[in-house]
């Protein structure tokens, strides 16, 4: 087992760097077009101001990536991905080129909760070559690695983006799904919120609940007290406590496709490379499927 397993992980490129790691390149000097780090963070309006923080204090290098400026903001649902040449250009004046390994990470105090989103939107545009802080910002400041508040200003760089469908799903798509079940779908919100016993943080005309046949796995589970991803070990005990087939097709998803990403990082860890999200997720789902599509306990009458 412990064979096949190394072959898997010398296949795939690492999803994760350590705060050391990251720590001794950031010494070491090698921060440039070869190697970027990216400041992912963002916060519910009225909570934190992510882009004030950056400028505060951030990795030595690294640029900040504004999620809301790189999505399609024509878009009625939540967060939707931009387009590949929205992409191309928003990262190639971040200083990426298609040769560039990318470092994502946030500022959450849970340790990580951006930062598997845009992992995914990289890999979802072609670029293979993106990793997570595992520990994030959190535990950067708590290792006490250097900090500045000094913008970086990267020299421009060219960057082809190809969407990859496979690891994307459409409204279409899942809506197919529910008759065929060719893919197994997993909900990344918490539970009351994916049994409708939570209201929607944050939303307007958007009840809880969740999508018939969907499993339950929240985010939060897949990482430690201290903010760390899970061993590969704990995630695919977690799998399998959920009855969720590994080697079997997956489609993620949550409200706004961000956190869906946490479970195709904890996949990706188990060596399964190929969950796709589902972009718009419940955010989409609630407005546009047919409401026997949707399960939830709200009463309508909390609101």
């Amino acid at each position: 087992m412990r064979r096949a397993e190394t072959m898997v992980h010398q296949v795939l490129y690492r999803a994760l760097v350590s705060t050391k790691w990251l720590a001794e390149s950031v010494r070491a000097g090698k921060l440039g077009p070869g190697l970027r780090v990216l400041d992912a963070s963002w916060y519910s309006p009225g909570t934190r101001e992510a882009c004030k923080e950056y400028l505060e204090r951030h990795v030595p290098g690294a640029s900040f990536f504004d999620i809301e400026e790189c999505r399609n903001a024509a878009s009625p649902y939540e967060m939707m991905l931009p387009s590949e040449a929205h992409f191309a250009d928003y990262v190639g004046r971040l200083g990426i080129s298609n040769q560039t390994h990318v470092v994502v990470y946030d500022g959450d105090n849970l340790g990580c909760f951006y930062a598997p989103r845009v992992w995914w939107m990289f890999r979802v545009f072609g670029h293979r070559t993106v990793s997570v802080l595992n520990g994030g910002f959190r535990n950067w400041l708590k290792e006490g690695h250097p900090v500045t508040s000094e913008p970086s200003r990267p020299e421009p760089a060219v960057f082809k983006a190809t969407l990859d469908r496979s690891l994307l799903k459409t409204y279409e798509q899942v809506l197919e799904n529910l008759e065929s079940k060719r893919f197994q779908l997993v909900d990344s919100r918490s539970q009351g919120r994916y049994l409708g016993t939570e209201p929607e943080p944050d939303a307007v005309g958007l009840d809880p609940g969740h999508i018939r046949g969907s499993v339950n796995m929240p985010f939060m589970d897949f990482l430690t007290e201290d903010g760390f991803e899970k061993s590969p070990e704990e995630l695919r005990a977690m799998f399998e406590a959920k009855k969720v087939n590994l080697t079997q097709p997956l489609i993620a998803t949550c409200r706004k496709g961000v956190t869906a990403c946490h479970i195709a990082l904890a996949a990706y860890l188990c060596g399964k490379p190929d969950v796709a999200v589902y972009d718009g997720s419940w955010s989409e789902w609630f407005r546009r499927a047919p409401p026997e599509t949707r399960v939830s306990q709200w009463k309508r009458e909390k609101a």
